[in-house]
């Protein structure tokens, strides 16, 4: 690796201002974000929202990143840091991935990237991920990365018409360093 923020196939970057039209794209991929439908957005606010995040400072360890294939240079999805608990030393992660773009690894090793810099930089003990019950792929995917179920909270989410169950996945910082040593050769 060429440095903390590139693997074998992405490289974690700062959201730039031109990003806005690919965010746009995987909001259109999936029609929602998150736990709630989104309603229509203007390209103005994709536009903004980029050049907001392009200067945001990533305050209390909440930020969002992009995350580019290494071979073309093209933006595939993003990942981020996005609730955290400081003193207690646990952080809420989170990764999007364009659908043109899924299952090519880019996810798994974007979240790696991310795992080892809280874990071995910031001194993060904990990291938390919400699932839904329903999303296999997503479920499957913090399995193999080492996180465990913790619970599930039952038809916590009200989406497209019903209640959905979310799963809370965890990983400890010793136990992702058993799976992906975080020191440096």
């Amino acid at each position: 690796m060429a440095s903390s923020w590139t693997g074998d196939r992405v490289r974690l970057r700062a959201v730039e201002p031109d990003d806005w039209t690919a965010f746009m794209r995987f909001a259109d991929d999936d029609g929602r974000r998150g736990s709630r439908p989104d309603l229509p957005r203007s390209a103005e606010s994709y536009r903004a929202w980029a050049k907001e995040q392009a200067v945001a400072r990533g305050d209390d360890d909440r930020f969002r990143l992009a995350v580019e294939a290494t071979a073309t240079g093209e933006l595939v999805g993003s990942v981020g840091s996005h609730r955290t608990g400081r003193r207690s030393g646990w952080f809420e992660c989170d990764v999007t991935i364009g659908a043109d773009h899924r299952r090519n690894g880019y996810a798994a090793e974007a979240l790696g990237l991310l795992l080892r810099f809280m874990f071995a930089e910031r001194r993060y003990h904990k990291c938390l991920a919400a699932v839904f019950a329903h999303n296999e792929a997503s479920l499957a995917l913090f399995r193999r990365l080492g996180f465990t179920e913790e619970g599930r909270l039952r038809e916590h989410v009200f989406l497209a018409g019903r209640h959905h169950d979310l799963v809370m996945m965890g990983i400890l910082a010793d136990e992702f360093d058993q799976r992906h040593t975080t020191s440096r050769p």
